[in-house]
């Protein structure tokens, strides 16, 4: 009969990684409390706002929705605030932190915004960021499959920062894939942010109910 000695070694380390597991675990849920409620007529408020502003986007895809002003004002904010980490010539990592910053702040703003509603534990508002955030990929995934047509209206320096990203990383023959998957992205993000809305409403409804 064939003996494995490796077997005990083997067994330790799962039980090792098991109880680092359950104790990393227990840590966060001591570390953060419940969830606030959510209560029936503001979920479902929500939701409601969520679903006719995806129909709204649908119908007017892949065009520049009303909330992209905001989203607008945000991006063209982020390439001065990045700009503080770039240098004079047009090349370099500082340039290309400068052209990106855009599109990074657009997303940080509301990342941010959803961590620091997140250690609130407030369920609707971190779904707003949430939505919120996976919309910008909408429109980023227009701008960047936009890359070489250089069809869409520009404003502040009249730069087309996915032309000249693209351009540099030797992506732009992809531009349109990348654009298509970036928005596929920001629908699946909407859509993932409204199922867990509506799990925490859920949770409301039946920890009422027990």
């Amino acid at each position: 009969m064939a003996c494995d000695l490796e077997t005990p070694a083997r067994d330790g380390l799962l039980r090792e990684t098991v109880r680092c597991y359950s104790f990393f675990v227990i840590s966060l849920s001591g570390y953060f409390h419940e969830w606030k409620p959510v209560s029936k007529a503001a979920g479902i408020s929500w939701l409601v706002a969520f679903a006719l502003f995806l129909l709204y986007a649908a119908i007017n895809a892949p065009n520049f929705l009303l909330i992209d002003f905001a989203n607008l004002f945000i991006h063209e904010a982020g390439h001065p605030i990045f700009g503080l980490f770039a240098g004079s010539k047009e090349f370099g990592f500082g340039y290309t932190l400068t052209i990106l910053g855009g599109t990074l702040f657009e997303l940080v703003v509301p990342f941010a915004l959803l961590v620091f509603f997140f250690f609130k534990r407030e369920a609707a508002a971190v779904a707003f960021c949430s939505f919120w955030f996976f919309e910008n990929f909408l429109y980023i995934g227009t701008y960047m499959a936009d890359a070489r047509a250089l069809e869409l209206p520009l404003v502040g320096s009249g730069d087309h920062d996915w032309n000249i990203l693209f351009g540099q990383w030797g992506w732009l023959r992809y531009d349109v894939s990348i654009g298509h998957a970036t928005r596929f992205l920001g629908w699946l993000g909407m859509i993932l942010t409204m199922a867990w809305l509506a799990f925490r409403t859920w949770q409301t409804l039946k920890s009422k109910h027990s």
